[in-house]
């Protein structure tokens, strides 16, 4: 065991990928000599060289048509898009070309193409490097979307999402990269999709977060237990395939759920909880479901910590539940 920090554990992710697997491969803007903007590919270069950590041209679109071309050849490609925000000039090649490659060619293909990249707010990167726009992703048949919140998750999920056959997104919570630290298992630790993590049991009321927003709803959760109020905390780590039976079990203990995310309300992946526990858990619902989000707004900068969700507002919605029943 190493204790880490979330992007030490996703560079030691990366390197235990590529020493086991010659077939595995980075690609992306500056992730060679560099180390990557966040460094999360620090190393990489030195010990694997330029055939196997390709610095690219600035160009997204490039990037993810050649990770496709390189995996249709049988290699696994791990490509880095610098922020989520700039994913957009390849949005293309991923839900119409990446996304469908296997299911087009009957499974002859599989595309072991893996797409990571920082997202989310909480640096001070203003409208152009702070948004949260999973739900484009979900929303794609195809698709796999993994977002960790701990180091050890973070290289767990990777190195799983790297032998998957499946593509698969990768967001990273730049907010946390450095600030969480954890145990990590050394050598192939692997974490499955489409489950989810109980990161606190609890009676009263069922907090569903993921990535960055998993800290301050843990936070929330202790401020509640001071009031007397039991709140289970449940991270997704997975959103594509979610892990819908813990998700309705939560819920059917407590009967009560409060859902945190920073991207925006309207359409954001909130709603899909909504409608999943509309389905399967209104019977047990004590209160509306409810939803701490960001706003139906591009992300601001210097009003940056009025949009993001955090621990006062969760406790609020929680209390909020409670007190309905």
């Amino acid at each position: 065991m190493s204790s880490l920090t979330l992007v030490q554990a996703i560079n030691r992710g990366l390197a235990e990928a590529m020493r086991t697997d010659p077939d595995v491969v980075v690609l992306g803007e500056d992730v060679g000599t560099n180390g990557g903007v966040f460094r999360a590919t620090e190393g990489l270069f030195k010990e694997f060289g330029a055939e196997r950590v390709v610095d690219t041209p600035l160009s997204e679109t490039g990037i993810i048509g050649s990770a496709i071309g390189l995996a249709l050849y049988g290699l696994k490609p791990v490509a880095e898009i610098q922020f989520l925000d700039f994913i957009y000039p390849a949005f293309d090649q991923i839900v119409s070309e990446m996304a469908k490659m296997r299911y087009r060619s009957g499974g002859q293909f599989p595309c072991h193409v893996v797409v990571r990249t920082p997202y989310g707010g909480g640096i001070r990167g203003g409208i152009y490097h702070s948004q949260s726009t999973e739900a484009y992703f979900c929303h794609t048949a195809g698709l796999k979307v993994v977002v960790p919140s701990t180091p050890a998750d973070a290289k767990g999920l990777l190195l799983t999402a790297i032998h998957d056959e499946d593509p698969v997104v990768f967001l990273e919570p730049k907010r946390i990269y450095r600030s969480v630290t954890g145990e990590v298992p050394d050598g192939d630790h692997r974490v499955p999709f489409g489950v989810a993590r109980t990161v606190r049991e609890g009676t009263d009321v069922s907090l569903f977060a993921y990535g960055a927003m998993v800290p301050a709803a843990e936070e929330a959760a202790a401020v509640l237990e001071k009031e007397g109020v039991s709140a289970e905390l449940l991270d997704l780590r997975t959103l594509s395939p979610l892990d819908e039976s813990a998700v309705i079990a939560s819920v059917e203990k407590t009967g009560r759920a409060v859902i945190v995310h920073e991207a925006a309300r309207f359409c954001g992946f909130g709603a899909e909880l909504a409608a999943l526990l509309a389905e399967k858990a209104l019977y047990s619902l004590k209160a509306p479901v409810a939803r701490v989000t960001g706003f139906d707004t591009p992300f601001p900068y210097a009003l940056e910590q009025l949009y993001l969700p955090n621990t006062e507002k969760i406790v609020a919605a929680a209390r909020a539940a409670v007190r309905a029943a």
